[in-house]
């Protein structure tokens, strides 16, 4: 049992307390630094997991990044991919789709595409949704080079 982050060994309280918080292995320090994101940016705890996820497989990607207009979950810079952990999305009015329909074209226009990941899909099969992810990535690379 090692920390994702900075792989130091981790015992057993330590263990315990991560996942019993956020689901995955991070010693006491990156533990704290991710209670303290979700605490002044109510990132869900879906998007930190999707985070590690992704860079256990070897992504660089970025959490909470700013995009000139909100804070973005995750962004992948390198494909300009922006991911955003949908946590209502059962909960959707004409408004929010407005609002996320204009969220998506400031993505685009900046040249990044948008995707929204339903918070559910990445707790119960977030493999199966970090190789869908990389999917999207290998397409979106395949686009860069073409332009």
């Amino acid at each position: 049992m090692t920390c994702l982050e900075c792989n130091t060994e981790l015992g057993y309280v330590d263990h315990k307390n991560s996942m019993d918080s956020l689901g995955i292995e991070l010693c006491h320090q990156h533990r704290n630094r991710m209670e303290k994101l979700i605490d002044q940016n109510g990132t869900p705890i879906e998007a930190i997991q999707l985070y590690y996820g992704l860079k256990e497989v070897g992504v660089s990607a970025m959490l909470e990044w700013w995009d000139g207009k909100k804070s973005i979950d995750i962004a992948i810079s390198r494909v300009k991919l922006n991911i955003i952990v949908d946590c209502e999305y059962h909960m959707m009015t004409h408004e929010q789709a407005i609002n996320d329909l204009e969220e998506a074209m400031h993505s685009f226009k900046n040249g990044f595409t948008t995707i929204r990941i339903p918070h559910v899909l990445i707790k119960h099969y977030l493999k199966e949704t970090v190789h869908n992810i990389l999917g999207i990535m290998e397409g979106l690379r395949a686009n860069i080079k073409v332009i």
